[in-house]
């Protein structure tokens, strides 16, 4: 049986790890330099320092990791510090600023408020030069020329404060804390600088990435730095003459408590930053052994993949795209999160911690964070290029459904979840003169170690990443300036194959928008600073009514597919319509960029965003933040030539927006939580660190709100019992604004209901679970519909009676279950596919065979339109009937909580008779009770995946879902339950 390696939890310090002398609390004197040494720190040997400053200089010529190891060479023997070459330190240690003492009983505590720690920064004889001609005033009056080619910065990093080093000869100072490097390389990156930090101890390459803790990189272009160089007046340097030695000017002064006696303050949040906190680590342990009950049902006579024979998907530190040098440009259309988090995370800066609360309960004394990077990233769409559920489907689809359709299988998948790399490919393909091409599978794993063009497979990563929205246009005004753009050439291709009879907005279903030109990032605030952004990343923000809009959701969460049989399109279907469920709902806001809708908005009218990206408080007072974390003049250690205040102060916003973007998929975070190793992730914020709660704690907590207080709510009636029956009815209502469940078409609830004795044994239930999540019967074996396949994959299970539980207005027995859930079939021989279709193949989870619908009895969201209600808005998107149509009841025979009469709406709810018969109890029954659970991965689709795909990302996903520990948690038995009533007592007598 396999077995997982165990993990050790331990966290190693920032001293420990930079072999610092000091430890916190340690008291010092004002003439102890812990960075002192004996011997001068410089070159021995000059002559390799000057051959290897020609690569040092250039680091955007080679690899990252051979220029690591010339940089390592360089600094590591402190080539820096060559005066002879012409090198310039500063004048003295020096703070970047202020630090006060806490005196508590008597004993001081130190803390420091710098940007760094305190520094010495050595200048190349270019950078010396360049500072003495160009910031020489403190105002000047024109720009500066910029800085050359090859000029470098290195920032050597002492214990804080200054005035422990002060007046020391600074070539007999070892780095404590490391230094920040910047190397000029303008021909590289928009900003023109590779980024770094440097360690003479505790630094290691960033390229063969650490599977260990995945971290944010050490090095390279579009580094987080940028959220506060950005602030500098130009060239991303606040450098000033008045620092260097041998040049007039005094130094900025800040305040210094150091002679009050203090402990040794914390380390400066850049190094912690780029010392993670053993951020690695798992997040709950998973079984350390394979459950045998998995292994029976779904891989019996199969080996259980070992974790040495699957390969971890490739290391978030490998995913980094940044600003190329001609930005804004069409190559430089999509860029990876991590240049977006330096400013919109939060603790970024280390001084503010804007966007961030103090967080309460088990995680009191640590922050909240609510920043748009900090809830996004291990959210679904955060995560997407890298969910281990789909790309099991996506084998499922290219090996056993469509083998023969592979290529265009797999590029019309990942325009969605690697949406950025599959459109970045396609718009460089274009710019080269060669077609669209397809964006395979294979192209997500590449890196700079492993071949391939890495920077598509790091955006393909990268999931539903920032500039996969923000870069979005809607409307036809829009389209009609986006259309004949080169940059969208392959979203035409990608429209004429998927939505070829659609017109206006439904043109953009399956994730088929178009995006601005390049200089253009849409936010829904007015009147934002825009200098830093357009210093880093060459785009311009600006205001739009439209990010705000269902439909900024709806082009991707209205899922329109071709229905493939041999390779050949029979016609088309939709595999999900969660945004039409809304249009149709009475949570419907009745217009769109283009207009009104018919029928104007719902009683209960909330946009997409106002349940999944909510910018309220629980009192329903607007959230108020600022909507980034930079270096600003006023609410900041001071540092010369920066910008204007007018230019960089932020102000605080109403409405500020957390992008949670969940749902209720708990099983995919548990993931996550216990398998970073093997998905790649790191899990803790790189901004935030040990300062906030780890993001994928705050996603599950903000899926389980989700699930209490904002899906369903269960009621019953009052039991009765005659002489040989008991009777009551369930009543399940919808709280969500869309059916229940919604997206992709294998999400289920199932209602249980529970007759138990006065001991609170369970005598009689329906909708009983084992271990797996599976329904079972009284015996506990798996009730019909279950199961698809033997648990050996040999052989499906009467595929042509496409076994199932229908929808039941009246329960009578425990092998009957209320499933609510859509079930389609294939095509068969001869058939015709459509709405209207009969089912004649057999039950599918493939999103390409949707020939039939057998079942779908998800409840209806509140107020939802009858059928010729949501014809006209369907028209008015641009859709045909067919979606209309598509967004009923299949299979839900005469009931009425599913006939919406043409003059009414549907009240959003289903009720359930039971009916048990008492004859069969093994004791007098006390009580019942009804409770609603959901699976959004339900046994029956693992199997598929089990049963239809092979390789790595099924074996994956099986020794994951194998392993995965739910004990104890709100998915344990791979269920989570959405609402309860409360135990409901009996008569005493019938």
């Amino acid at each position: 049986m396999t077995t997982l390696p165990r993990r050790t939890k331990s966290r190693r310090t920032l001293a420990a790890t930079l072999g610092l002398a000091l430890t916190a609390g340690q008291a010092f004197a004002a003439d102890t330099c812990p960075a002192l040494q004996a011997s001068p720190l410089l070159p021995s040997d000059t002559d390799a320092c000057h051959a290897l400053l020609p690569k040092m200089q250039s680091p955007g010529s080679v690899p990252l990791a051979e220029y690591e190891a010339t940089l390592d060479k360089f600094l590591g023997n402190f080539c820096h510090r060559d005066t002879a070459a012409g090198w310039v330190p500063d004048k003295d240690v020096r703070d970047t600023g202020p630090f006060t003492v806490s005196l508590t009983d008597g004993s001081g505590d130190g803390e420091y408020h710098g940007t760094h720690a305190p520094v010495v920064i050595w200048y190349s004889p270019e950078a010396a030069q360049w500072i003495r001609e160009n910031r020489s005033s403190e105002a000047p009056t024109e720009p500066a020329t910029p800085m050359p080619a090859g000029a470098i910065l290195v920032k050597e990093m002492f214990p804080a404060p200054a005035a422990l080093c002060a007046g020391s000869d600074l070539t007999h100072l070892l780095p404590t804390s490391g230094a920040a490097v910047m190397v000029r390389a303008p021909e590289a990156s928009r900003d023109g600088w590779f980024w770094g930090w440097y360690g003479w101890a505790g630094w290691t390459p960033d390229y063969p990435a650490d599977p260990a803790t995945n971290r944010l990189p050490y090095m390279g272009f579009g580094q987080y730095c940028t959220n506060c160089h950005a602030s500098a007046l130009d060239n991303f340097t606040f450098a000033s003459p008045v620092n260097m030695e041998g040049e007039p000017g005094t130094p900025l002064a800040f305040l210094s408590q150091h002679r009050l006696g203090a402990s040794t303050p914390a380390q400066p949040h850049h190094l912690n930053v780029v010392l993670p906190d053993a951020d690695g680590l798992r997040l709950g342990e998973p079984h350390y052994s394979a459950s045998a009950a998995f292994i029976e049902a779904y891989l019996a006579g199969q080996d259980m993949p070992d974790r040495a024979d699957v390969p971890p998907m490739p290391s978030q530190t490998y995913d980094t795209v940044w600003a190329p040098a001609d930005a804004p440009s069409d190559h430089g259309m999509f860029l990876t999160s991590d240049q977006c988090l330096g400013c919109h995370d939060a603790g970024s800066t280390g001084l503010q911690f804007d966007m961030a609360i103090p967080a309460t309960g088990d995680h009191a004394g640590l922050l909240q964070n609510n920043s748009p990077y900090g809830t996004w990233a291990t959210s679904p769409m955060g995560l997407a290029g890298r969910d281990p559920i789909f790309f099991a489907q996506l084998a499922s689809e290219t090996q056993s459904f469509h083998a023969e359709s592979a290529a265009m299988v797999e590029d019309t998948c990942l325009g969605c979840h690697g949406i950025m790399g599959q459109r970045q490919f396609g718009i460089d393909n274009v710019a080269a003169g060669d077609s669209c091409g397809a964006f395979g599978r294979d192209m997500v794993n590449a890196t700079p170690v492993s071949g391939g063009i890495a920077s598509f497979g790091a955006l393909a990563r990268d999931g539903i990443s920032c500039l996969a929205c923000h870069r979005m246009e809607l409307g036809a005004e829009a389209d009609a300036l986006n259309e004949a753009a080169s940059r969208n050439a392959c979203v035409v291709e990608r429209r004429d194959l998927l939505n070829p009879d659609e017109d206006g907005f439904a043109r953009s279903f399956t994730g088929s928008f178009f995006v601005a030109e390049p200089k253009k990032v849409f936010g829904p605030f007015k009147d934002v600073k825009t200098a830093p952004m357009e210093a880093a990343l060459g785009v311009i923000p600006q205001h739009s009514d439209t990010i705000g809009s269902s439909e900024m959701c709806g082009t991707c969460h209205t899922v329109h597919l071709p229905v493939m049989e041999e390779g050949k399109i029979l016609t088309r279907t939709y595999e999900q319509l969660t945004y039409p469920e809304w249009a149709f709902s009475g949570y419907r806001t009745g217009w769109t960029v283009d207009g009104d809708l018919p029928f104007g908005p719902g009683d209960r009218e909330q946009s997409c965003q106002d349940c999944h990206m909510p910018s309220t408080e629980a009192d329903g007072t607007p959230t108020v933040s600022k909507i980034a974390s930079i270096q600003e003049f006023s609410n900041f250690s001071a540092a010369e030539f920066t910008r204007a205040p007018d230019k960089i102060d932020l102000p605080e916003r109403e409405g500020f927006a957390r992008h949670v973007l969940v749902g209720l998929n708990v099983f995919f975070i548990k993931m996550a939580q216990q398998f970073p190793d093997l998905l790649g992730i790191r899990t803790q914020d790189p901004m935030l660190v040990a300062k906030g709660v780890d993001s994928l704690i705050a996603t599950e907590q903000a899926m389980l709100d989700q699930a209490q207080d904002h899906t369903a709510q269960v009621t019953l009636t009052t039991p009765q019992l005659s002489n040989d029956t008991l009777s009551t009815t369930v009543t399940v209502t919808n709280l969500a604004g869309h059916k229940l469940p919604s997206g992709v078409g294998f999400r289920r609830a199932f209602l249980s209901f529970e007759v138990l004795d006065t001991r609170g044994r369970v005598l009689w239930a329906s909708g009983a679970t084992d271990r797996l999540g599976r329904i079972v019967d009284g015996a506990g074996a798996p009730i019909a519909g279950e199961e698809w396949w033997t648990p050996d994959c040999a052989t499906r299970i009467a595929p042509e009676q496409r076994v199932h539980q229908p929808h039941y207005q009246k329960v009578t027995a425990q092998s009957q279950a209320q499933i609510y859930q859509e079930l389609v079939s294939t095509p068969a021989p001869g058939a015709i596919c459509g709405h209207d279709a009969e089912p004649a193949g057999q039950l599918t989870t493939s999103f390409l065979s949707i020939c039939a619908e057998v079942k779908d009895n998800r409840l209806p969201p509140f107020g939802y339109l009858p059928e010729a209600k949501r014809v006209e808005i369907s028209h008015a998107l641009g859709a045909g009937t067919d979606m209309a149509q598509d967004a009923g009841f299949t299979a839900v025979g005469n009931d009425p909580d599913y006939a919406i009469p043409e003059d009414g709406t549907s009240a959003g709810s289903d009720s359930v008779s039971f009916a048990v018969p008492l004859a069969g109890l093994a004791s007098r029954p006390a009580s019942v009770r009804a409770r609603l659970w959901y699976q959004a991965i339900p046994p029956y689709y693992l199997q598929d995946r089990f049963c239809t795909a092979k390789g790595v990302d099924r074996d994956r996903l099986a020794l994951m879902a194998g392993h995965l520990n739910l004990d104890g948690t709100a998915a344990e038995s791979w269920k989570l339950q959405l609402g309860e009533t409360a135990n409901a007592l009996l008569p005493a007598t019938p």
